[in-house]
């Protein structure tokens, strides 16, 4: 048979390969999405724009990133399987062409404390290496500069083999290391007010000390009376030698009623129980101990720059690697230009690109001793997307979650250009964003929704940004929404007066915050705006902060628990029935046996990660058959946990259900535009922006007259801002006064009173450069943020 040649002139077909050019999604149901099909063009840049709640993250996040991470674990032996976290598969009916995903989301950088920008990053082992090379006088390894490793000593006999000959020997052994040996590697050492620990006039049966979790009636107070303290003299009458051993003592085993147990000290056990901890990540009351009962002082040793003496002798041209970290990173920069050392050529090219880096992406103004965990959301998002830039793989999926958070106008223009960098690199980057100048840049633009939570789901518009910007959805109708100018702002009824702060790069500054109106703290990212929110004005009395931290509480813990909201619900029941409050606790009596209240059962498999599956006995609704044939207008306890905000909020204003305490709280959630979330809804899964307007509906009740919110409109889709500003305007018309540190154009129009710092970050910043009303900032122009809001509202 013979061969049939094609001699046809025309263009050679593509190669299969190079014919996969988008990811396709079909079928997706993750969360809200109502079974929805896409196909993202891959080496592009798309943006997924929609309401808050209109199941972007699920979309990105929870369906297409999960299904590339779940299948490179699946890579991976069983053995290194086990030590991975389980994703399980997402509720999707097809995927394809997926690549590798690197997600860069804001979640904070570890709350390790010895952990530094420079740490996180590369840059703190590239300038150990370099001392190590050019440190004079030299004195060792990359290690004995780095404050995480103590310097180790050992001697003694050592068995060596020779032939069939075994010999001891003498030997001795030494590890160089960095850290500090004072404060061990911390740079602060910490002093307790014994009066604080401990009231001296009661016995330790009569409950002396004011530790949480030391009460006498548990191990405790067989461990004490075990070792052999007297529990009933009253600690002031302790000999030294007594209470040296409750407060001092090392760890000692001792047997109490025939168990073996661990005595230790009182201070030892608190150091290693609570200290090493991120006081952020502690417990509200455990907290408050600390700061009460802990003073932390600068290390007088290494005064704070957490290394040994040997390290901080060793300088490059008269300087040691602790002032390297200190400087602000732009300055780092130039100071690493002018070293001129052949020998370590490409480590400088490197260390000279990566501090360039942060320069081009805004961050210039940090320094590499900066602790990881006081970064921002936004600033940590750009800290992680710095290890990215300079990646040498390409053809990569990059997951972006809102970049531009707490960026000023003009920094959101250099965040743009790196978008397009990674994109221009071959890589396809996917972005969930609400700001109309970056949805501008897309290559492709999906918008979901119509609405929030079950109202959305659904996708409204796929195409380029002129098609989005003609068609009828909510995203394409506010696009171009731009904010007036008020015509009249509200005078001021007194101030708060800040004099001469200057913490972190404030220099001395002198203001008076209006009180009685909304007053939005303006400038650009490191320009100074938290360090005088937060070291000036958040400690005083009234003043409530409203921050974007994580909410603390466990997968048990959702919308009704946290707001108190199930309090009333469950008096509502119980009233109605008969019967006790707690049988309406998933987390108490009423819990499901099986699942114990948690909806899923966590089966542990040994080698394999863990697997969660819907508890069959309950069918994942928490509470036993018992408890919901209990009803209240008709509804059981888990239906009412189903409900949406905004469904609760009609259930419970009329009819049998009508519990006023209730309905309070489901409109202040309401109010703040939550009116989308399940009552239900584990808090594990809140971004953001949402367990902010959380919080603040919460804290809304509490007796404050001074609200300060932290980049309220974080999350908040362009139609959802104009609410959030209405509710602003009904809390200052109550009498209350609202300070806003803000970066969003419509939220500086609408303010009352506007304080600007800059002009730029770091050194740089730190003045205020301008305080008046928003009219003359945008006369005057005289300002980077004049210029942005000049152009905003079209003046």
């Amino acid at each position: 048979m013979s061969m049939v040649t094609n001699t046809d002139t025309q263009s050679p077909a593509l190669p299969v390969a190079d014919s996969h050019d988008l990811i396709r999604v079909q079928g997706a149901r993750e969360n809200n999405l109502k079974d929805i099909s896409v196909e993202l063009p891959k080496r592009r840049l798309t943006v997924f724009t929609g309401v808050s709640g209109s199941g972007k993250s699920s979309l990105v996040f929870a369906t297409i990133a999960a299904e590339s991470q779940r299948m490179i674990n699946e890579t991976y032996s069983a053995f290194v399987q086990g030590f991975m976290p389980t994703l399980a598969r997402p509720d999707v009916d097809y995927l394809e062409g997926l690549t590798t995903a690197i997600i860069v989301d804001q979640e904070r950088m570890g709350a390790n404390p010895r952990s530094t920008v420079g740490t996180a990053t590369d840059a703190n082992a590239m300038l150990r290496i370099l001392f190590s090379r050019l440190g004079d006088p030299h004195i060792g390894s990359p290690n004995a500069y780095s404050f995480n490793v103590p310097t180790v000593k050992a001697s003694g006999a050592i068995t060596v083999e020779r032939g069939n000959k075994t010999k001891a020997e003498k030997a001795t052994f030494n590890r160089l290391g960095g850290m500090c040996p004072r404060c061990e590697g911390m740079g602060a050492v910490n002093d307790f007010d014994l009066t604080a620990l401990y009231d001296e006039t009661k016995s330790l049966a009569e409950g002396a000390l004011t530790v949480p979790g030391y009460s006498m009636d548990g191990w405790y107070g067989r461990i004490f009376s075990g070792a052999g303290l007297d529990m009933d003299k009253p600690i002031a009458k302790y000999s030294k030698k007594e209470l040296h051993k409750l407060l001092y003592s090392e760890p000692t085993k001792i047997k109490v009623e025939g168990v073996n147990l661990t005595f230790e000290g009182v201070i030892p056990k608190i150091q290693k129980s609570m200290l090493s901890k991120d006081v952020e990540a502690m417990q509200p009351h455990i907290r408050a101990f600390v700061e009460r009962a802990v003073t932390f002082t600068t290390c007088p040793e290494c005064n704070g720059t957490r290394l040994s003496q040997e390290a901080l002798s060793s300088k490059i041209k008269g300087k040691n690697i602790a002032d390297l970290c200190e400087m602000q990173i732009s300055d780092l920069a130039d100071w690493i230009r002018k070293l001129d050392e052949p020998s370590v050529a490409p480590l400088l090219n490197g260390l000279q690109h990566l501090l360039d880096s942060f320069k081009e992406i805004g961050l210039g103004y940090l320094s590499l001793n900066r602790p990881a965990g006081t970064l921002s959301g936004g600033e940590a998002q750009r800290t992680k997307m710095i290890r990215h830039l300079g990646s040498s793989l390409t053809d990569v999926t990059y997951v972006f979650d809102e970049p531009t958070i707490g960026l000023h106008p003009h920094d959101i223009e250099r965040m743009n250009q790196l978008l397009l960098q990674l994109r221009d690199k071959g890589n396809t980057v996917l972005v969930v964003e609400h700001k109309p100048e970056s949805i501008a840049i897309a290559d492709h633009v999906v918008d979901l929704g119509p609405g929030a939570g079950t109202a959305g789901g659904s996708v409204c518009f796929e195409g380029s940004v002129e098609g989005l910007r003609g068609s009828d959805t909510i995203t394409g109708r506010h696009l171009d929404d731009r904010a007036s100018l008020k015509d009249a702002v509200r005078p001021s009824s007194g101030a708060l007066e800040v004099r001469g702060a200057s913490m972190h790069n404030l220099q001395n500054v002198d203001v008076d915050i209006p009180l009685g109106v909304m007053c939005v703290v303006t400038g650009v990212a490191g320009s100074g705006k938290s360090s005088l929110i937060h070291g000036s004005v958040a400690g005083r009395d009234g003043v409530v902060v409203i921050d974007q931290g994580a909410i603390r509480g466990s997968r048990r813990s959702n919308p009704a628990t946290y707001t108190g909201l199930l309090e009333p619900i469950r008096k509502a029941f119980a009233k109605a029935n008969g019967v006790k409050p707690a049988l309406f606790s998933s987390n108490s009596e009423g819990a499901c046996p099986t699942c114990n209240g948690a909806g899923v059962i966590y089966t542990d498999l040994g080698v394999m990660a863990t697997v969660e599956s819907t508890c069959e006995d309950c069918e994942g609704k928490r509470f036993q058959a018992a408890v919901l044939e209990y009803t209240l207008g008709g509804r059981n306890i888990a239906e009412v946990l189903a409900m949406s905000v905004t469904e609760a909020e009609a259930f419970f204003n009329e009819g049998d259900a009508r519990t006023p305490a209730a309905h309070k709280i489901l409109d202040r959630l309401a109010d703040v535009g939550l009116g989308y979330l399940s009552l239900g809804q584990p808090l594990t899964t809140l971004s953001g922006g949402e367990r902010q307007r959380l919080k603040l509906a919460t804290q809304m009740a509490e007796k404050g007259d001074i609200y300060v919110l932290d980049e309220p409109t974080t999350g908040l889709h362009l139609a959802d801002v104009e609410q959030l500003l209405a509710l602003l305007d009904r809390l200052v018309d109550a009498g209350k006064s609202v300070i806003v540190i803000e970066h969003h154009q419509a939220v500086m129009a609408h303010a009352d009173w506007i304080i600007d710092l800059g002009p730029g970050a770091g050194h740089d910043g730190g003045r205020l450069i301008f305080e008046g009303i928003p009219a003359d900032l945008v006369a005057d122009r005289a300002t980077l943020t004049g210029e942005h809001l000049a152009a905003y509202v079209g003046a």
